[in-house]
């Protein structure tokens, strides 16, 4: 253990954390190069091979030049991934269907409470509604 000092075991750590927030870093902005629909093709070429083959200038050129877009157009993503989920749910869910049936349960309720409709009625018209 003496030939491997605890401050060299940090420094490797340190090295390991900034290589791995490196990489994250690099494949985050890769990833929004390919993602944004304002760039024609040849300018995300054109950043992905500066980016590439000039790694350490591409990507602090790339979030100084488009930095603030890029949280723009995660929030838009977000955004519409989740317009998407909850219109799934509802299609899945049926809820426009059965907010219509509940809202006519409800009314025939109120009819019978009322004593507009009588309590055979109500049965006929919940049993047509529920079929």
């Amino acid at each position: 253990m003496d030939d491997y000092p605890l401050l060299n075991a940090f420094l490797t750590m340190l090295w390991l954390f900034l290589w791995i927030l490196w990489f994250f870093l690099l494949f985050r902005i890769i990833t929004d190069i390919l993602r944004d629909d304002s760039l024609s093709g040849w300018a995300k070429t054109g950043w992905m091979v500066f980016v590439i083959l000039l790694p350490f200038l591409g990507v602090f050129v790339y979030v100084i030049a488009r930095g603030t877009g890029m949280g723009k157009r995660d929030i838009a993503q977000a955004k519409q991934q989740n317009e998407a989920f909850q219109a799934y749910i509802r299609d899945a869910a049926g809820t426009n269907q059965g907010n219509s049936r509940v809202e006519e349960l409800s009314k025939l309720a109120q009819l019978k409470s009322n004593g507009d409709i009588s309590a055979d009625e109500f049965e006929r018209a919940k049993q047509k509604l529920l079929a």
